[in-house]
């Protein structure tokens, strides 16, 4: 269990803990919340013990393992795979010493703990990762010095969930991840045996995941039973009861006030009168549950729509020098459109969103917009791109050449960054402030066409609700590119796929897009999926399809039951080699019973995949003679 026990910490002037406390229990997997700048990173570091505490202290068992995604991305030769099998160091070690050790006596050691920890499982697993964070094998070979950022960022959290650590530290896990990894991530952790800390504000992940939420708030810690809806609910239970126990306070005590300040010049009163100045004083006062002020975001509406549509594509292409990233395209988008793209990082999205705008230029075929067509886009790189010696004032007055210094500081207030804030450098701005900065800067004339690529990955759950009560507001058409589910199903009211080098309509809404995605991948082999398995058994059913229009899906997943196949008679061949030296287990014969058990669950796992093989190839061949 971990235990944090009256932690105080300051900031310089700021207190970010005052005698904190919380204890986690084993096994729990806690969503950590809080409002951006609250100290949520700031506790992990305590935890982890890279900073101390003025006062208090964070206890756990001596054995416990920790395991948190470092901050600076990985780098260098190695290749993913390598680098992810490395994470576990007592496999590495073993594995490096076996390809050494002389002496009969150690090799023996060696071999049966590399049983032991099943390291011959450990290629596979780490393989596993890698593919459901977006990694293919060929990507798995390549060295990291290849990848940007973002993507290795990616391979230290395929690390660290390898590690498979007592205690898992995780600070904004999705932010670098698409949807298809958002959803992968959820089911993964769905069934990860040990304790969780996350950090996030993605609230299906808070949702589908925690099973307690750790709040941080005025530098105090309270841990509520339940997930992200079922806190939200108890905390506002708690402030209406709260509000009324302070109402009956404040009458008693005005009653008491007004008695005292009536009768205390009374001789006679006098001994009541004080006698209640006691009263008074042994109150004490009950605060409020208060949530700070949520700014809103300022997204003005277009002075006049335009008549639909505002963008039309025919048979378009569009990429990059001469080579395509996108094909056939052929999609209208009206002056009210609320599209959501949806597709894996690497399809084309944000190439997408560029053409719309009219950043890139087709390569073939035709695009039309409207003549008078303003589009505001946002893109979360360019949060990187804002120079860091600038202020808001500076970068709205670049907008109001003309304007005066009152009304460019109106303007900033809009933003959210009245008074001195607005001249505050942008280097000392949080990542929260910065991408409000450049949505208000995006839609700064009203424009036609919205396009906000990735928008909430710095905003907290209040600023990200704020966002969609804008979005919703704003009249407007809005092209939205989210890991974030809940930001599409509260905003898109069209969904469109990029995929397979060209973007189509999504028949169906979010919720049916993760259960394609997840169909498509086999992720929910556990209690997710055995979730949504008994509520697909207890459905309705309807007919099933004569004929299926669109391969390429059954395609994919014959090739990926292929694939599963293949692993699984390849670990299979791996535990009858560990199995055929029965002298390898003379000192713990229990574990060539665990293998051999081992190895019939793998059998009847691969019995289950070759049935699904079958069952696919035999829809693909009705497809193709349908």
């Amino acid at each position: 269990m971990l235990h944090i026990n009256d932690v105080t910490l300051r900031l310089g002037p700021r207190v970010l803990f005052d005698k904190a406390s919380a204890a986690l229990p084993d096994g729990s997997r806690v969503g950590f919340v809080g409002r951006n700048g609250a100290g949520k990173t700031t506790l992990f570091k305590i935890i982890s013990g890279e900073l101390h505490p003025e006062s208090g202290e964070v206890s756990y068992p001596r054995q416990m393992r920790l395991g948190r995604v470092e901050q600076e991305a990985p780098g260098g030769p190695q290749s993913l795979i390598d680098f992810v099998l490395d994470a576990d160091v007592e496999r590495a070690a073993l594995m490096r010493e076996a390809e050494t050790a002389a002496d009969p006596g150690r090799i023996a050691d060696i071999h049966l703990r590399l049983v032991d920890i099943d390291a011959h499982a450990a290629p596979a697993k780490a393989a596993g990762i890698l593919a459901g964070l977006g990694f293919d094998e060929a990507a798995q070979a390549k060295p990291l010095s290849e990848f940007s950022g973002g993507w290795r960022m990616r391979v230290a959290l395929a690390a660290v969930l390898f590690s498979a650590p007592d205690l898992l530290l995780l600070d904004e896990p999705t932010n670098y991840l698409d949807l298809e990894g958002t959803l992968w991530l959820i089911d993964y952790l769905q069934r990860y045996p040990a304790t969780i800390l996350v950090i996030s504000h993605d609230r299906d992940l808070l949702d589908a995941v925690s099973d307690h939420i750790l709040h941080l708030d005025s530098a105090k810690l309270t841990l509520w039973r339940g997930n992200y809806s079922s806190f939200e609910k108890q905390r506002r239970e708690q402030q209406a009861i709260l509000v009324k126990h302070k109402k009956k306070q404040d009458d008693q005590r005005k009653h008491l006030q007004a008695f005292v300040d009536r009768f205390r010049a009374k001789a006679t009163k006098a001994a009541q009168a004080q006698s209640r100045l006691k009263m008074l004083a042994k109150m004490e006062p009950i605060a409020a549950i208060v949530d700070g002020h949520i700014l809103p975001f300022y997204l003005p509406s277009p002075a006049k729509p335009l008549n639909p549509p505002i963008v039309a594509m025919d048979d378009a292409s569009v990429g990059y020098g001469e080579t395509p990233v996108l094909r056939h395209l052929s999609l209208n988008i009206a002056e009210d459109d609320r599209i959501g793209l949806l597709g894996s990082n690497g399809n084309g999205k944000s190439t997408f969103a560029k053409l719309v705008a009219g950043r890139l230029s087709p390569l073939s075929g035709v695009v039309r917009r409207s003549s008078k067509l303003d589009v505001g886009f946002f893109a979360q790189h360019q949060v990187d791109d804002l120079d860091e010696k600038a202020t808001p004032y500076q970068c709205v007055a670049d907008h109001m050449r003309d304007a005066t210094e009152a009304k460019i500081r109106a303007k900033c207030a809009q933003f959210g960054f009245p008074n001195v804030k607005a001249d505050t450098k942008i280097a000392q701005l949080s990542g929260g402030e910065k991408a409000r900065l450049l949505m208000g800067l995006a839609a700064f004339n009203g424009p036609h066409l919205l396009i906000l690529d990735e928008p909430t990955n710095h905003l907290d759950i209040d600023s990200r609700g704020a966002l969609i009560e804008a979005i919703n507001d704003y009249e407007g058409a809005v092209i939205l590119v989210s890991h974030d589910p809940h930001l599409l199903e509260a905003c898109a009211d069209r969904l469109w796929l990029v995929a397979e080098g060209t973007v189509t309509s999504f028949d169906g809404d979010v919720d049916d897009y993760k259960k394609f995605i997840l169909d498509r991948t086999g992720a929910g082999s556990g209690k997710g999926r055995k979730e949504r398995q008994a509520k697909a058994d207890n459905a309705p059913r309807e007919p099933a399809p004569i004929r299926v229009k669109d391969p390429g899906p059954l395609k994919k997943r014959i090739a990926a039951a292929e694939e599963k196949m293949r692993k699984f008679q390849d670990l299979a061949d791996r535990i009858d080699k560990a199995l055929a030296n029965p002298a390898s287990f003379s000192k713990d014969p229990a574990k060539a019973a665990q293998l051999s058990a081992q190895r019939g669950e793998l059998e009847k796992a691969l019995r289950a995949v070759e049935e699904e093989w079958l069952e696919l190839t035999g829809q693909f061949e009705a497809a193709q003679t349908a």
